[in-house]
């Protein structure tokens, strides 16, 4: 019994985790994101496995990441400016946007 138990409460961490990857794919689509960015390929932005790989294991990232979705930026990755993405989009759901993105 402990056993089904411990394999029911694993599929349902993973089911949510789908369920968070669906949601946050939602919020980057509502909010303009997949118009300059795909998750395995470059648009006019990287690709956000892309992005993943290179802050893999960078403590500090997503805090960065949520600053440059919030205030915009260029540099990083060429010179095409990615713009400011607040007060359009809500603090809540950017932070949920790049730990997405940071999990991919």
């Amino acid at each position: 019994m402990r056993f089904l138990l411990s394999i029911i409460a694993l599929a349902t961490m993973l089911l949510a985790g789908q369920v968070n990857a669906a949601d946050a794919t939602a919020l980057a689509q509502k909010s303009g994101c997949l118009a300059c960015h795909s998750v395995d390929h470059k648009i006019l932005g990287p690709a956000y496995k892309d992005v993943a790989a290179k802050y893999k294991g960078d403590k500090g990232a997503e805090a960065r990441l949520i600053a440059k979705v919030k205030a915009g930026g260029k540099g990083v990755w060429g010179d095409m400016p990615m713009p400011a993405n607040s007060p359009q989009v809500k603090d809540e759901d950017i932070k949920t946007i790049v730990e997405w993105v940071l999990s991919l």
